[in-house]
């Protein structure tokens, strides 16, 4: 990590050092706050969580190799150790300030629904050109992105971070550790209305990541958005516009799903240029987030064969719409989250496939006070679709279970209080070449039911 020794970092988090007068030069090799990640040359940041203190692995982490230790109360042994406050707060600061020393593209990536696809796409684009570290799994928040920012080293040329919130003020400070270059916004849809209550109070969240963006920073947004079209201007420029309407910047046209092994699609350029691509992910949706990749790709200086050779070796992330095949079976593990846009995309994917289809959904959570409502309307979302069966888990999904019997779906739907519950009776509910949509937001742990739905050929 360039630039990154003990006598930087003491400054940086307004900490104290301790036995390292010899080596607060040194320069830092990683900053964990895993102690099964620490390697040679690492600073350990023990962070006390609601199980874990990760202050009692302090013997552990120099037995391993480690520097130093990032602390809050004195170590037993005369360690290397920077004694502050707080270690989360430090560990912001750190990555604030190690994002100040990098001199290479930082893309963030917020919105209601597609940020980690869309980051997928993102980075397969930009790593035609560039070496890209990007956000693993979903380290999108507070702890997550300065340590995603903490990864990059000197071999990258680019970093594609994603960024989530559930408040008002938490991109504030995520925008401060970032500080994109690139700032791309997929939707303004139902998410987290606990604590941001309408859709205007998500915009007005989800725009703190400009807070702190780059003065000639570059906002990629997706056009056919209600809310984010209303965004004339940042930081004085406008906007790059993307969508399906030929009014956007970059718009696609032509597109044609191929059920649920992929999509075709031309995507139209600002310049004029089209680029036509197929890539594996399947639904409509997903041309949004190849669109935003061909705009990123597009300010970042690479080619149209470029942008067309990185949309096309996007691979699947699971628990988001992953195809699997299994007991003579395909499987859409969707499992990952849930909110009520992103359920009827899955369920536009399920409808598209051949042979008898299968839902399989759970609750949907921080939905706000018109959550059973939201659920309701899954339902009745059904009715517009040619969906066999839908099997529903879950205290809210009884409400979804109502909207399709009450919209008179020819769906055959069956309702169980609990994932424990369904999955005594799924084997009983799927059969042989059917499709299955799997989705549910992460608590519901859906997942088990994927891997029932695979255990099955197996035995």
């Amino acid at each position: 990590m360039k630039g990154l020794t003990l006598e930087k970092i003491e400054k940086a988090v307004k900490g104290k050092l301790y036995h390292a007068s010899e080596a607060k030069t040194d320069q830092i090799q990683g900053v964990v706050i895993d102690s099964r990640e620490v390697k040679e040359g690492y600073l350990f940041v023990a962070v006390k969580g609601q199980r874990v203190d990760g202050h009692s692995f302090i013997p552990t982490v120099f037995s391993q190799g480690a520097a130093c230790a990032l602390v809050e109360t004195k170590p037993e042994s005369d360690v290397p150790y920077i004694l502050v406050d707080s270690t989360l707060q430090a560990l912001k600061d750190l990555a604030a300030f190690y994002r100040e020393q990098l001199d290479i593209p930082v893309i963030g990536i917020t919105g209601s629904v597609g940020k980690t696809s869309t980051k997928e796409f993102i980075a397969s684009v930009l790593s035609e050109k560039f070496q890209v570290l990007k956000t693993q799994g979903n380290f999108n928040n507070e702890i997550g992105v300065p340590l995603t920012l903490l990864r990059i080293r000197d071999e990258h040329q680019a970093a594609v971070v994603e960024m989530g919130i559930s408040d008002f003020g938490e991109m504030h400070r995520l925008s401060y550790m970032v500080k994109p270059d690139i700032c791309v916004m997929t939707n303004i849809g139902l998410c987290h209305l606990e604590n941001l209550k309408t859709r205007d109070g998500i915009l007005k969240a989800k725009s703190e990541i400009f807070d702190f963006a780059a003065e000639d920073c570059k906002a990629v947004l997706n056009g056919d958005d209600d809310k984010l079209s209303t965004i004339h201007e940042v930081h004085g420029r406008k906007p790059l516009f993307y969508g399906m309407a030929d009014t956007n910047d970059l718009y696609a046209k032509e597109i044609r799903t191929k059920g649920v092994y992929g999509t075709e699609a031309v995507l139209k350029m600002e310049n004029g240029e089209e680029i036509k691509v197929s890539f594996q992910l399947p639904g409509k949706h997903m041309v949004y987030n190849a669109l935003a990749a061909a705009g990123v790709g597009r300010i970042l200086g690479l080619s149209a064969d470029e942008i067309q050779r990185g949309i096309e070796k996007i691979q699947s992330v699971g628990g988001r719409l992953h195809i699997l095949e299994a007991n003579d079976m395909t499987i859409i593990d969707d499992c990952y989250n849930a909110n009520p846009v992103s359920v009827k995309a899955s369920l536009d994917v399920l409808n598209e496939a051949e042979g008898r289809k299968v839902a399989i959904l759970g609750d949907m959570f921080e939905l706000g006070q018109n959550e059973k409502q939201l659920h309701y309307e899954v339902g009745t979302y059904f009715k517009e679709k040619q969906i066999d069966v839908a099997l529903f888990a879950g205290t809210l999904s009884e409400c979804t279970y109502q909207g399709v019997m009450e919209s008179k779906s020819a769906t055959e739907c069956y309702y169980y209080q609990t994932a424990e519950d369904l999955l005594m009776f799924l084997d009983l509910m799927v059969k042989p070449k059917d499709t299955v949509l799997v989705k549910a937001s992460h608590s519901m742990h859906f997942e088990q039911i994927v891997e029932q739905l695979k255990k099955e050929k197996e035995d």
